[in-house]
């Protein structure tokens, strides 16, 4: 337990920040729109629960509170049932286009916010998938996986994950990695020939993401060797490219190392290619614990992307739009059932995930950011009362009936919003908890 606090404090840090500075840009937003309208703002709160710091200047109350779990921006006759004076700097005296400007600045600000963040990484250069905007022709089917048990082959083209087209790799990953443990209908090309297949998705990792074990034609290759070590010693050479292990085709880095732990003091075949020329070599792992280890440093192929400021940010708006519709899809895919919700993350995984990439260092973290303000800013224009977008439902609601709805309406409206929000809270948080190794014991049908 003492050994794990530091890891956990620096969670917990990364995670003030992180989620700090996303409510920050979001009640910025409605905070500077509702002041250039002319909107009186009472308070203007980053966290929940009691105040911890606070401090008045002119008519606002800025202040920090306890719980770093959101925050808030109250505006003068902000709800129905406060006094109200019908003075001009009144929120509900205000017009709705005023009204909605107000309140969709919140969720534009973090939408553009995760642009700008991605367009900050992307200029810095980066090394990407070499096979990631390539079509998704299947080199290798895993043993006893999904798509081995669908009846998909080698030499298949995906064309379609249900009714979602892929066009690259990228697509493929992003879109099956949302249908774990659904059934879902793939579409084939096969010898110039449409064929639907079904396959399961299997969950992996802790996120619950999904994979078929289809591969793409790649191979990673030696990045460095250790001087008398197996490798070097079986005529290994810094380059080479690693093509298949005992006969199994090998794609990627993981893939490779995974094998060659399995084999301590058991010699194994590599087939590699050295400059076009394929060759195999014999090699025996030595035993270090329980695992094999010959030796060599191993790198997936990459290459580099470095587009420039400019390019930087087209890129970085393509990549955000591409992100969207991976949520909406997300979304959509919740309502009918085909996106399991245990993929869903709480407060406690994005602490974690706000470690892990702290750790991983600045460009991980801003990565990690921009992923979550678009995330914020889409849910925040969900048409659920409670939320922005709720709001901004109802009043368009006002506006296609041309009458405002009485307050016992609304009083629903908003309990039952608060109701999904509560019945989502619990769900992530179970999830967050179901992820964790000491929870498990508690968990149905555990022993």
């Amino acid at each position: 337990m003492i050994n794990s606090l530091p890891a956990f404090l620096f969670s917990l840090l990364a995670f003030v920040f992180v989620l700090g500075v996303l409510v920050v840009v979001h009640e910025l937003g409605h905070f500077l729109v509702a002041r250039m309208l002319g909107v009186r703002v009472i308070t203007f709160c980053i966290g929940m629960g009691p105040k911890l710091l606070k401090f008045r200047r002119g008519d606002t109350e800025y202040a920090i509170a306890a719980l770093p779990i959101g925050g808030y921006v109250k505006m003068a006759g902000e709800n129905p049932d406060d006094p109200q004076t019908g003075a001009n700097d009144e929120f509900m005296s205000r017009g709705k286009w005023d009204r909605f400007r107000i309140l969709v600045a919140g969720p534009v600000m973090n939408i553009i916010l995760s642009v700008g963040l991605m367009t900050v990484v992307l200029a810095q250069g980066a090394e990407v998938p070499v096979f990631e905007n390539d079509p998704v022709d299947v080199f290798v089917v895993t043993k006893a996986s999904p798509a081995e048990r669908g009846g998909i082959q080698a030499g298949d083209r995906i064309i379609k994950v249900g009714t979602q087209g892929v066009a690259t790799w990228e697509q493929f990953f992003l879109t099956i990695g949302g249908r774990a443990d659904r059934d879902v209908p793939i579409t084939l090309l096969r010898q110039g020939r449409e064929t639907v297949v079904t396959v399961r998705p299997e969950a992996q990792t802790r996120m619950q993401i999904g994979d078929i074990g289809v591969l793409p034609n790649v191979h990673p290759s030696i990045r460095s060797l250790e001087a008398n070590g197996p490798a070097a010693k079986a005529g290994f050479k810094v380059n080479d490219v690693v093509l298949a292990l005992n006969g199994e085709p090998i794609v990627f880095r993981s893939q490779l190392a995974a094998a060659i732990r399995k084999h301590p003091d058991e010699p194994i075949t590599l087939k590699v290619d050295r400059a076009g020329t394929a060759m195999d070599i014999v090699v025996t792992p030595r035993r270090q614990g329980e695992i094999g280890l010959i030796g060599i440093g191993i790198q997936d192929p990459f290459k580099l992307v470095n587009p420039g400021p400019l390019g930087a940010v087209k890129l970085s708006i393509e990549r955000n739009v591409q992100f969207a519709g991976l949520i909406v899809q997300t979304i959509g895919g919740l309502l009918t059932r085909e996106t399991s919700p245990k993929q869903l993350m709480g407060p406690v995984a994005i602490a974690e995930l706000s470690g892990e990439f702290a750790a991983a260092g600045w460009i991980a973290l801003c990565t990690f950011m921009a992923s979550l303000s678009l995330n914020l800013g889409l849910i925040n224009l969900l048409p659920i009362p409670v939320l922005d977008g709720g709001h901004i439902f109802i009043m368009a609601v006002e506006g296609l009936v041309r009458r405002d709805l009485s307050m016992k309406m609304k009083e629903r409206l908003m309990m039952a919003g608060f109701l999904v929000l509560m019945v989502l809270m619990v769900t992530v948080v179970y999830n967050d908890l179901a992820r964790a190794s000491w929870f498990e014991r508690f968990m149905p049908g555990s022993r």
